[in-house]
């Protein structure tokens, strides 16, 4: 008798797992429960253990002695998210790959919905839609998430752009094993790795497809995540992008994406900077003068599209190096954001300052719509900026 071969998984998802005890077995379950029945072969769960110091390798190795499907590496020293990552990739064995974070979860519904479209469409990619969750159970659409919206069948990055701009992180979107292969990506070490990653895959991608659905739940919040994290190590981002312009530079020599993704860039660093989760008050300066060094080293022969309104004013800045006349306008926002708060009635202020925002450059950190008061306010200030500045901003 032959025994004849098992076949490979439509859908490998790689969990890597590092201090996330509290969360792990939400994450694991929220995966295998979901998978639909009759589809247990369609799906492989490989979690990979970080060396992670608290129980979450014991509870790995548990978790997957009653289950089939699931699989575990574990790594002998830590290695960080990326190249956790990697370790899954290497012993995946699906046509597709999803890396889930450990610390966020799958609404019910999503395994069969993103197997019906893998099925359906056989893309490159395929985008899927999230849900920010806070600690007190507050749901939050992403500031991006709207650009998902309305797209049929399949598409290139150059006939849907905007695709660009939705939140670049490895988690929300699905890819076509071989094609990662033949783009040649991998994680690379440190913080910020989600950057030389998930550009490529749309940039290179022949067909993207969007399932224009929730279908991830991002935890936010949790203490040790890098985003609600103060360390010297959010630097690790300007090499994170200098290795995401080499890689254009080299394989996709277009200088209205150089624009877009420079853009892009420098929004995304300013969010860095102007947080204070991430950045301690005596790490700001030299960071600013590091967006500034990155400004000079990739502007765009042709020149870019700066954005319009404060952000604008922002990138000016970084343009002339000026970090004493953008530490002005921070802190003029700041005001302004406390008299918007307050409003006309007096209202007491809280003292939270501006909403942490994530990675989202379409909503950079410190950034306020004020109305009314806080507006002229903000108006005021500006100005008084650019007399600082020594002339008015082009």
């Amino acid at each position: 008798m032959v025994n004849e071969p098992t076949p490979a998984p439509l859908l490998s998802i790689v969990v890597p797992v590092y201090g996330v005890e509290a969360y792990l077995y939400q994450c694991l379950e929220s995966i295998r429960a979901d998978v639909p029945a009759g589809e247990a072969g369609s799906v492989e769960l490989i979690a990979v253990d970080d060396a992670s110091p608290d129980g979450c390798g014991a509870m790995l190795r548990s978790y997957a002695g009653g289950r089939d499907g699931v699989s575990v590496v574990h790594l002998s020293k830590n290695v960080g998210l990326g190249l956790a990552r990697n370790a899954g990739l290497d012993v995946a064995t699906g046509r597709y790959v999803w890396f889930v974070d450990s610390d966020d979860w799958l609404p019910p519904g999503t395994i069969a919905a993103v197997l019906d479209r893998l099925r359906q469409h056989q893309p490159d990619v395929l985008m899927l839609d999230h849900l920010r969750v806070h600690e007190d159970g507050r749901r939050e659409v992403d500031g991006s998430s709207h650009l998902l919206r309305g797209m049929p069948g399949v598409a290139r990055l150059a006939d849907q752009p905007q695709l660009l701009r939705v939140q670049h992180t490895a988690w929300n979107k699905v890819i076509r094993r071989a094609f990662l292969d033949e783009l040649e990506l991998r994680f690379f070490p440190g913080w910020y790795e989600d950057i030389p990653f998930s550009h490529p895959l749309l940039i290179g991608a022949e067909k993207i497809s969007v399932l224009d659905q929730v279908c991830y739940l991002y935890r936010q919040g949790r203490q040790g995540a890098i985003t609600s994290t103060r360390s010297g190590r959010h630097f690790d981002a300007f090499a994170q992008y200098e290795r995401l312009m080499d890689w254009v530079q080299r394989r996709h020599p277009d200088q209205q994406l150089q624009a877009e993704l420079f853009e892009l860039m420098i929004s995304h660093l300013l969010v860095v900077v102007g947080n204070d989760d991430r950045l301690h008050p005596h790490l700001r300066r030299a960071f600013f003068h590091r967006v500034a060094e990155q400004h000079r080293r990739y502007l765009p022969a042709g020149g870019y599209a700066v954005p319009p309104g404060v952000a604008g004013l922002k990138h000016r800045l970084v343009g002339r190096g000026d970090y004493l006349a953008y530490s002005a306008l921070r802190q003029a926002h700041r005001v302004a954001g406390r008299l918007r708060r307050t409003g006309p009635a007096g209202g007491a202020d809280n003292g939270a300052g501006p909403a942490r925002t994530g990675d989202d450059p379409a909503r950079p950190a410190d950034q306020t719509t004020a109305t009314g008061d806080g507006r002229a306010a903000a108006d005021a200030e500006a100005d008084r900026i650019d007399a600082l500045a020594g002339r008015r901003l082009p």
